[in-house]
């Protein structure tokens, strides 16, 4: 029995496995080294996949050798190079495709990436970069495994705890046209957490003990994710359940890049040497590297970074910048996580009238406000930390600081964790625990789902019919489960096209199916992704045939929600009285639409 996880990071792919001999009843982990192009030409094998992809200008093509042993005409590099050379051309490179799944703004089947990429770059959509590194991952484990094709094998994919249930289901078919067809998502601290479980073996009850409250705080390239897990007791066993989820914060190690690349252009300014929007975006991932190098071994007191020039009336030639181990932590440090009280809340500030299409970055950088705003009234009484940001030890050690100083107490810090593997260690626990071999965390969904309905009044001039939000999911709601929305019948138009807002939210967690809101807005629930479709009759090979029921009438219906094994989100109208069942499809809308 064998099964694998993939980290889909926003800054670095994982790949991992677990075996169980059942006859001896042992365990066996690993991890794979991706092979991926270094140098141009050079291919070498590394513990993680950076999540890059480059898209070489046509004349770079027959200066660059970019096969690959399993593709030979390979047109793009992905990985160590893509970061490499994007460093020096960063509008041809293709980074935080992760984010962008989640970004609701925008359309994320739509080729938009790289965001404010050259005019002659071939451009990709989220969607479709995300497919390249799980494409990547799967055809160099075929390369050098040709008896095990990941295709048929059971694979955990890793999502962040805050996606929501557009964003992962839009992961799910990046990962369907890589061609994984076997396919479970697992949420990051959670298998950030089962690599721990696997890390401690028997142990771990030892570690923790009934009514202990773990803190999982997982920062990455993009995104913070918080959760919190309780050790809970049942007829004498240890259980564990995941009770509460963050929101989606963007917030990561590409903001603290943009931060230290900040402080070091200001330093440049004030010795008369000022940064073009191209030059600041090399000196953002020369950052990268710094920070990566400095804040994570003592070895390095400084970094050097070459930003290329662009003109005389700017800098004639290249510019040669250090940063300091002193500066990088000092902005860093004092930036993210500032010494802050008990619940304090996260600032936000007024915003101009008019703004950027982009990532909706957080306006307020400091974690330990956002982390407070989290906890709230709860007192974890453990802490695990995960993601790339923690390999700097002085973030871990203040945020205990920070912690610590509000509960007047010391935590238990879980030991034991590669921060760089951790999720996609757990992620292959957990196909492993999914069959019956290891404790689950139970938990379900995230967080309450609701869809909007227009309440039925006479037209007034000027104003659009109010909706009220209606649960159709409630939180915690079991992966392999589903339920009917009971108690109430509506109207669904068919033969032409429909839409239904679509609706979540992290704090209605009492909230059972059917539950209504007509103030939505003020109860703490949040419109996602529209719903559509043009819902009519279909054979079983798909052909329109002639519609059961005039186009444009309103069918009664009843609302039936699916969650998926996979960790996915189905939606159904089943006529009442009748033969008719649609599914509503996550519709995100295109620009011309």
């Amino acid at each position: 029995m064998k099964s694998f996880g993939i980290d889909l990071g926003t800054t670095n792919c994982a790949l991992a496995f677990a075996s169980v001999n059942e006859e001896e009843e042992t365990t066996e982990f690993g991890t794979f080294d991706i092979p991926q192009l270094v140098e141009s030409g050079q291919i070498d094998s590394c513990a993680t996949l950076p999540s890059f992809i480059y898209l070489p200008a046509s004349h770079e093509l027959s200066a660059m050798d970019l096969a690959l042993p399993w593709d030979e005409v390979n047109l793009t590099a992905v990985g160590r190079l893509a970061r490499q050379e994007g460093s020096k051309k960063p509008d041809r490179l293709i980074s935080s495709a992760k984010s962008w799944l989640s970004q609701e703004s925008v359309e994320r089947r739509k080729a938009i990436l790289p965001w404010k990429g050259a005019e002659d770059v071939k451009k990709m959509s989220p969607v479709e970069a995300s497919t390249e590194y799980l494409r990547h991952v799967c055809q160099a484990w075929k390369f050098h495994n040709p008896t095990e094709d990941l295709a048929d094998a059971e694979v955990v994919l890793t999502v962040p705890a805050s996606f929501d249930a557009v964003a992962r289901d839009l992961t799910a078919e990046a990962a369907r046209t890589a061609g994984l067809s076997k396919v479970t998502l697992l949420e990051e601290p959670q298998a950030a957490f089962y690599a721990w479980l696997e890390n401690a073996g028997e142990d771990w009850r030892e570690q923790v003990t009934k009514g202990d409250l773990i803190l999982v705080c997982d920062i990455g390239g993009g995104t913070t994710d918080l959760t919190l897990i309780e050790v809970r007791e049942e007829e004498g066993d240890l259980e564990l359940e995941r009770v509460a989820v963050g929101n989606h914060i963007l917030l990561g190690g590409d903001n603290m890049d943009l931060t230290l690349a900040f402080s070091v252009s200001q330093r440049l300014k004030a010795e008369g040497t000022k940064l073009d929007s191209w030059q600041f975006q090399v000196l953002t991932y020369g950052c990268r590297e710094a920070k990566e190098k400095l804040l994570s071994s003592s070895e390095f007191e400084e970094h050097s970074i070459t930003i290329p020039g662009r003109g005389s009336s700017l800098i004639g030639g290249s510019v040669q910048v250090t940063v300091t181990r002193e500066e990088a932590e000092r902005v860093l440090l004092d930036g993210f996580f500032p010494e802050v009280d008990l619940g304090e809340q996260p600032q936000g500030k007024r915003k101009v009238g008019l703004t950027e299409i982009g990532l909706p970055y957080e306006t307020d950088p400091a974690i330990t406000r956002h982390l407070s705003g989290f906890l709230g009234d709860r007192r974890p009484t453990a802490i695990l930390f995960n993601g790339g940001v923690f390999q700097a030890s002085g973030m871990r050690q203040r945020l205990l600081d920070v912690t610590e100083m509000w509960f007047d107490g010391p935590l238990k810090v879980l030991q034991g964790t590669d921060l760089d593997l951790a999720v996609a260690r757990g992620a292959a626990r957990y196909g492993l625990v999914k069959r019956g071999h290891g404790i689950r965390i139970r938990g379900g969904l995230s967080r309450a789902y609701y869809i909007g309905v227009e309440l039925a009044m006479p037209a007034i001039p000027g104003m659009e019919p109010p909706i009220k939000a209606v649960c159709v999911a409630p939180q915690g709601m079991e992966e392999g489960t589903s339920l009917s929305v009971p108690d109430q019948e509506f109207g669904l138009v068919v033969g032409e096209p429909v839409e239904f807002p679509f609706l979540a939210s992290t704090e209605k967690t009492e909230d059972e199916p059917g539950a209504v809101h007509e103030d939505w807005e003020d109860d703490g629930i949040e419109q996602l992704a529209a719903i559509g479709a043009t819902l009519g009759a279909e054979d079983d090979d798909g052909e329109e045939t002639e519609p059961a029921h005039a186009l444009g009438i309103s069918v009664p219906v009843r609302l039936e929600t699916v969650a998926t094994e996979i960790g996915t989100l189905e939606l159904y109208c089943v006529e009442k009285d009748g033969p008719g069942r649609w599914k509503l499809e996550f519709n995100v809308r295109t620009e011309d639409e």
